[in-house]
């Protein structure tokens, strides 16, 4: 009996941890799904650590930049004689070329030919004036001996042979001019680059797309000092002011910054070709936009290349490097003026709004100093005003935070290089 009591204890026992265990189960999955209930069909809420969001280390921080490209300081242009004909062409577009360099020829055949021909009638010219000068001496001589009543009459003629012998030295003039400049013609028939640099186009008439603006047959771009043409559009041109320092970032090493100043927006001018574009509007329609260029002056040049493709962004002052935690002022809710907060993951993949203490403000960056409340390993994503405590919260990708995918957004997502609306780029890095 002992034993057999015993048993019933132990299958008693087990019935009891079963049904515990079972109880334990459907909470766990009851909380689950009540956890979720009011989140179904929700994004989940795209995070990213602190030490991305503000560029330290290896971050990705965001910032908008513009698109710009490395050009010559000064660019000269050639302009083809409308009365010659170009023989040959002696570079091609890219060539390096010094101050000197044969760029092309013109045909001179042509110049030869009539140089023969108006040194001949110059010669008949000028034997032509000098028999009209034999005759003036010869009526001068006559009229000489002639009597009173005859004088008049030598003088008449006399006369005549003048106007005669000047129309005929003012065409002898005329002809050595022209003798003049066919021999300037035949002697420049080779045209040279007057400045180092690099050919920048040609527009020989058989390609139209490679024609310039300002219709010159060929375009050199000098060497040595460079600026940075950028582009802006009539959405983000408040951006970019005259005077206003930037930075300029290469595409493919973000150690290599170099300073400039703008100095000038070439409204007058909107960049041609592909210089429209459309941008989305929230009543569902688009807008057309032109793009104008605008020019960065280099404090250095140094370490860059001629067309060297590269990023642009005003500096505000975030090239220096600043001791503890700094988040851009719209990171913060300040729902609750008293307490400040940020929305950061709460470790387990859950979302909580915590509160932070702030310190100083960057009134430039419009940053805020977080003194507590957040490292450089927690993650946290933006305000915005739809967001729960207990939501998912994910990972996201190249800088990715919110609740809103790129695809949703109805803009396209940037590629390496390209723009989100033609000219102003948002990237990450």
């Amino acid at each position: 009996k002992e034993q057999g009591g015993r048993n019933i204890n132990k299958k008693k026992s087990g019935i009891i941890c079963g049904a515990a265990a079972a109880a334990l189960a459907i909470g766990i999955v009851g909380w689950r799904a009540a956890a979720g209930a009011g989140q179904s069909g929700e994004n989940p809420v795209y995070v990213n650590t602190v030490e991305q969001i503000t560029s330290l280390g290896t971050g990705n921080g965001m910032v908008n930049r513009f698109a710009g490209v490395v050009e010559a300081q000064e660019t000269w242009s050639v302009q083809q004689n409308s009365d010659k004909k170009v023989k040959e062409i002696l570079v091609q577009v890219g060539d390096t070329v010094q101050k000197g360099t044969p760029l092309y020829t013109y045909d001179v055949e042509k110049f030869q030919e009539d140089l023969a021909a108006a040194q001949l009638e110059l010669e008949r010219m000028n034997n032509e004036a000098a028999g009209i000068s034999a005759d003036i001496r010869e009526l001068e001589a006559e009229r000489q001996k002639a009597d009173a009543d005859n004088k008049a009459a030598y003088t008449f003629q006399i006369q005549e042979q003048d106007l005669q012998l000047r129309q005929k030295q003012f065409d002898i003039q005329s002809k050595q001019l022209e003798i003049d400049k066919l021999n300037e013609n035949i002697a420049h028939a080779t045209v040279t680059s007057e400045i180092d640099g690099v050919v920048k186009s040609i527009h020989d008439g058989s390609d139209m797309s490679g024609m310039n603006s300002d219709n010159s047959f060929m375009t050199i771009m000098k060497t040595g000092a460079y600026r940075v043409k950028g582009q802006i559009n009539e959405q983000n041109m408040a951006a970019i002011t005259v005077d206003m320092p930037v930075l300029i970032h290469s595409r493919t090493d973000s150690s290599q910054v170099w300073k400039g100043t703008v100095k000038q927006i070439d409204r007058e001018n909107p960049v041609t070709g592909n210089n429209m574009y459309a941008v989305s509007s929230s009543d569902g329609g688009t807008t057309s936009s032109s793009s104008y260029p605008f020019y960065v002056e280099l404090e250095s040049g140094e370490g860059l290349m001629l067309g060297q493709h590269v990023y642009l962004e005003p500096d505000m002052g975030q090239g220096e490097e600043k001791e503890g935690i700094w988040l851009d002022e719209y990171m913060i809710d300040r729902t609750d003026p008293e307490q400040p907060a940020v929305w950061a993951d709460n470790g387990r993949g859950r979302l909580e709004k915590r509160p932070v203490t702030l310190g100083s403000y960057d009134e430039n960056l419009m940053e805020y100093e977080i003194l507590e409340g957040l490292e450089l390993t927690d993650s946290i994503t933006y305000p915005e005003e739809d967001l729960q405590e207990g939501m998912e919260t994910v990972p996201g990708e190249n800088g990715q935070m919110g609740r809103v995918q790129p695809e949703d957004t109805g803009l396209p997502a940037p590629e390496d290089g390209g723009t989100v609306d033609g000219t102003e780029e948002v990237l990450y890095g």
